[in-house]
């Protein structure tokens, strides 16, 4: 009895094992699964697609393993290609990561002299790439939750070094259903690039 009661132990010690190093396979297979996409373009293609049917989910109701098979089953319903698909889960996921950043200090001055520097882009060219596909050319919003720009209660009420946090590090306005990720997603934008869109926000639609 006890050789039979040791065979069933080493066995189903074995599967254990077994069966926890392919959990752990798995959960590394996802954390690289599938290759990033681009977040900018996923975002425009959330903002034409997605938000058709419903809000987005807060980014951090869900795990980034598990947006990826959310994101792959709402593919067959919105008829996304694969790369659109990739394109919106990195939207998604990069909404869901907490950055560490060195305390923000915002340049004093008028934020127009932000693009001064060379390697700024011009703050019309940040909007057009990064911005426009949730908040629109009329800078009304395109998205549900999407902030009023025009508004004179709107985002452009607050100081500039407010506008600066909340676009560097992500913010999710009141009511809204999903936070705008840091940077807008596109984490290419410097501190430059930022100044001179909130330079470019306040010509174009301030009051």
């Amino acid at each position: 009895m006890k050789t039979i009661a040791k065979f069933r132990f080493r066995i189903l010690f074995t599967i254990s094992v077994l069966l926890f190093a392919l959990s752990t396979q798995g959960l590394l297979f996802a954390a690289n699964y599938p290759e990033r996409g681009d977040p900018v373009a996923g975002a425009r293609v959330w903002a034409d697609n997605c938000s058709r049917c419903h809000n987005a989910r807060d980014p951090a109701d869900l795990r980034d393993d598990q947006w990826i098979s959310t994101a792959f089953h709402m593919r067959m319903r919105a008829g996304l290609t694969g790369q659109q698909t990739r394109d919106v889960l990195t939207f998604m996921q990069d909404s869901n990561v907490p950055i560490s950043v060195e305390p923000l200090v915002f340049a004093g001055g008028a934020a127009a002299k932000a693009a001064e520097s060379a390697d700024a882009l011009s703050g019309s060219a940040v909007f057009a790439q990064t911005c426009i596909a949730c908040h629109g050319s009329n800078g009304k919003g395109t998205v549900p939750g999407a902030p009023d720009f025009t508004r004179s209660d709107g985002p452009l009420s607050q100081s500039d070094e407010t506008i600066f946090q909340h676009v560097k590090l992500g913010f999710k306005s009141p009511g809204s259903a999903m936070a705008m990720p840091p940077k807008g997603g596109n984490m290419s934008l410097t501190d430059n690039d930022i100044k001179a869109v909130i330079a470019f926000l306040r010509e174009t639609f301030g009051q």
